[in-house]
């Protein structure tokens, strides 16, 4: 299996959430569906490469391959697809609660919610925007696992960079835009430009109704500068080496002025040490000798519609 072909980002954080709920009797967040998409040579190769680059992520390491995998699964690859999984869909449920009925994951990734859903989201339609690759090898991998794809999920084909999400939603007959709608932009904020993620919260708000929210995660001003944490600097250049350069970071000032212009007010944002606090303290009580943070430099934030 060539690696290079896909999404490094994208694998990792499967990897990540499959080896959090294989290893662990308390969980951040049970993402029991994701190692049924994720082929075992994939798991071979990415526990290989990362215990193997040990060295670059904690020099003073000393121990086994298999306890190197652990700190780093731990330290470094688990604690920001953990926290906002949980997160995100903490939101989402309650956005449930009040009324939507379709979910849209941009950038999905390997995404796995579709697959898990629970009794509180049996009706909720769920839209999956990614690359062409991405989404059909997407696809494939669930077809392998579970025989087809779900008949409430849409696959939506796009080019985040250079096409308008709203127009690729309106074009779809499945997608109902006076339907409160649930948006995740989970992992996106870091490798679109300023003026790029600018203009998908606002094309966003177009089809966006009372009711609706987006949930996303975002690096803050501190982010690539000299007062970047150590986590976030060896993350930043390891999504470089990867393809997947790391772009830009805002003040939380700065990102609730851009929700204002687009229609949005935040109705929850979360610093990394509110993060830890809520979503990490049962896992770090069970398992104090192997605690984790929620990772620095990163808020997540929950933005409303405000008209």
């Amino acid at each position: 299996m060539d690696l290079e072909q896909k999404s490094m980002t994208a694998l990792i954080s499967a990897f990540a959430r499959w080896h959090h709920a294989e290893r662990n009797g308390v969980k951040i967040f049970d993402d029991f569906f994701a190692g049924k998409i994720l082929y075992e040579d994939e798991k071979r190769q990415i526990a290989e490469i990362m215990s193997k680059g040990i060295a670059f992520f904690n020099p003073a390491f000393s121990g086994s391959e298999d306890e190197a995998l652990r700190w780093l699964v731990d330290n470094q690859l688990s604690p920001s697809p953990l926290g906002r999984a949980a997160w995100a869909e903490t939101t989402l449920r309650q956005a449930v609660c009040d009324g939507a009925k379709q979910y849209v994951v941009v950038a999905a990734g390997y995404d796995t919610f579709a697959y898990r859903r629970p009794a509180w989201a049996k009706d909720l339609r769920v839209f999956e925007l990614d690359s062409p690759f991405m989404s059909a090898d997407k696809q494939k991998r669930v077809r392998e696992a579970i025989g087809d794809t779900p008949r409430y999920a849409t696959y939506v084909p796009i080019d985040l960079a250079k096409e308008p999400v709203l127009e690729k939603l309106r074009a779809l007959e499945a997608f109902d835009e006076n339907t409160p709608t649930f948006f995740s932009l989970l992992g996106i904020a870091y490798y679109l430009s300023k003026e790029n993620f600018g203009a998908l919260i606002q094309g966003i708000s177009t089809i966006a109704r009372l009711g609706g929210a987006v949930a996303f995660d975002y690096p803050d001003e501190h982010t690539y500068t000299e007062l970047t944490g150590e986590r976030a600097k060896k993350q930043a250049m390891m999504a470089r080496g990867a393809g997947e350069a790391m772009l830009a970071g805002y003040s939380m000032g700065e990102m609730e002025a851009l929700l204002c212009e687009c229609g949005f007010e935040a109705a929850e944002h979360l610093t990394p040490g509110e993060i830890t606090e809520r979503y990490f303290s049962e896992y770090n009580k069970a398992h104090p000798e192997r605690a984790m943070a929620a990772f620095d430099n990163v808020n997540y934030c929950l933005a409303a519609i405000n008209r």
